[in-house]
């Protein structure tokens, strides 16, 4: 009896993981088996914490050397879906300058994954906005240290 439990087990495992294959293409599948850059950053430079009309909530940290995004993390309560839009996201921001930050969008961070469900484009575009606020929060600090100096 728990020889044929384990078999079915296996081959629904398999049909699962085939089916998130399909609705989420090699490279979206690969990184929700590998979910990259999760975890909180202590003191990071920049900061967001959105939550979109799904429910789903992303925090984006962002952690500076010189202009350029040094490290980058995310963490989500959201469906794998957010959370490979917003392993994305911090990806594309690492070694970047607020200037290219500013130009990571929900297109950019779709067109880098490649295939992805058109029900749930919403998380890259709700990675993509998460991200610019933490942007925003980094350039606010960074307006007040300038501020403070004078």
């Amino acid at each position: 009896m728990e020889d044929k439990f384990d078999e079915f087990a296996k081959r629904l495992q398999e049909e699962i993981l085939e089916q998130a294959r399909e609705i989420y293409g090699e490279k979206g599948f690969n990184r929700w088996m590998n979910i990259k850059y999760m975890g909180v950053i202590e003191d990071p430079d920049g900061h967001a914490r959105v939550t979109g009309r799904c429910g789903d909530t992303i925090e984006i940290f962002l952690k500076f050397n010189g202009e350029k995004v040094e490290k980058a993390s995310f963490i989500t309560d959201g469906c794998a879906s957010s959370a490979i839009c917003a392993s994305f996201a911090v990806e594309l921001a690492i070694g970047k300058i607020p200037d290219e930050i500013a130009e990571i969008t929900g297109e950019r961070i779709l067109e880098e994954i490649g295939k992805f469900p058109e029900e749930e484009r919403h998380c890259a575009f709700l990675a993509a906005e998460t991200l610019q606020e933490a942007l925003t929060n980094y350039m606010i600090k960074q307006a007040k240290r300038k501020e403070e100096k004078r």
